[in-house]
């Protein structure tokens, strides 16, 4: 979780390039050949640009994102590979996929590189901006294409890419890369039903918040002690706590997920706290760090010993954000909210 917003002249630059990237959320024009109902390509929008895509042979997909919407989509024995920081393991071990990370070769146990793309002969990959592609890393759609590999850019990153000029509402963002990949690998059908299940699982967790409450402030604690790093309104945390019933107090964040002062999170006040647990930084660590700390102790929620710990596999952009969802939901109505 990463991410750190391009500057504006970065992004801007990166612009011209943007053709080469995927998607989100527009309409397919499917190509056939030798009269075959398969298509062969599928043209696509994503950060405002348009993109046609043969479709691929030797996929890749980075960190728990883009590895679940493939597996989600049943095209684990389509993909080439899949590459996931050690920190995502826990993530993995409790994933609804498991079985389809099982039997994906997992191509590398940190970042992605353009080295193993090019030594796995992939032909396309789907990752985020500065979660995945990095100007300063020397991996970009730009310099992929060079070496033959596509490039698919997660619609949750888009506004950071093209410094605010694509944005959408992080489910938004999620339905649009589920259809747009159905789209690419000929499997729209099974896109369109996965987000009918993922929008009435959210329904469901809505309907559930009583009548009459007012929102539960909500701060999401991902790691830090100098600065804490905390979900911002382009993340799909901020969508969790809505749904289920609450308010992100850092909704208003113009980042993905970024650095806040602890004096601005005393100042909101949170009722609850959501802590994010992945491999390195375990949830219970980090709960005693947030109790012990003197500038925290008024707080609601540390008061009241509100506390509800969330997979990273469900935080970020993704099938699981449903599951998050109803487990937030599930805690908030353990406690009255």
């Amino acid at each position: 979780m990463n991410k750190r917003r391009a500057t504006m002249v970065r992004a801007t630059a990166l612009l011209a390039s943007a053709a080469m990237l995927a998607a989100c959320g527009a309409q397919v024009e499917a190509q056939s050949q030798n009269g075959s109902d398969a298509p062969t390509e599928a043209t696509i929008e994503n950060c405002g640009e348009k993109v046609t895509y043969p479709v691929p042979q030797r996929p890749v997909a980075y960190d728990v994102s883009g590895s679940e919407k493939m597996f989600a989509l049943g095209l684990a024995d389509r993909m080439r590979g899949y590459v996931m920081n050690s920190l995502g393991d826990p993530s993995i071990a409790g994933s609804p996929w498991k079985e389809d990370y099982a039997s994906v070769e997992r191509l590398g146990t940190s970042r992605v590189t353009r080295e193993i793309l090019v030594n796995a002969k992939a032909d396309w990959v789907i990752a985020g901006w500065n979660s995945g592609f990095s100007e300063e890393r020397g991996i970009t759609p730009k310099l992929l294409e060079q070496v033959g590999i596509r490039s698919y850019l997660h619609s949750e990153t888009c506004w950071d890419f093209t410094a605010g000029k694509s944005d959408m509402s992080p489910f938004d963002a999620l339905y649009a890369d589920l259809r747009n990949i159905g789209d690419i690998f000929g499997v729209r059908d099974r896109a369109d039903d996965l987000v009918a299940d993922l929008e009435s699982r959210f329904d469901k967790v809505t309907a559930s918040v009583p009548d009459g409450e007012e929102p539960v402030r909500v701060f999401v604690y991902d790691s830090g002690t100098d600065q804490p790093y905390t979900a911002g309104k382009h993340a799909a945390p901020t969508q969790i706590i809505d749904v289920a019933g609450g308010v992100n107090v850092f909704k208003n964040l113009d980042d993905g997920w970024g650095a806040v002062g602890w004096e601005a999170v005393v100042k909101a006040e949170p009722e609850v706290i959501v802590v994010v647990d992945y491999a390195d930084q375990p949830a219970q660590d980090k709960i005693a760090y947030l109790k012990s700390a003197p500038q925290l102790k008024n707080t609601p929620a540390v008061r009241d010993n509100n506390f509800h710990v969330i997979s990273y596999g469900d935080m970020v952009s993704g099938p699981r954000n449903a599951q998050g969802a109803e487990s937030l939901g599930t805690y908030l109505r353990s406690i009255g909210r």
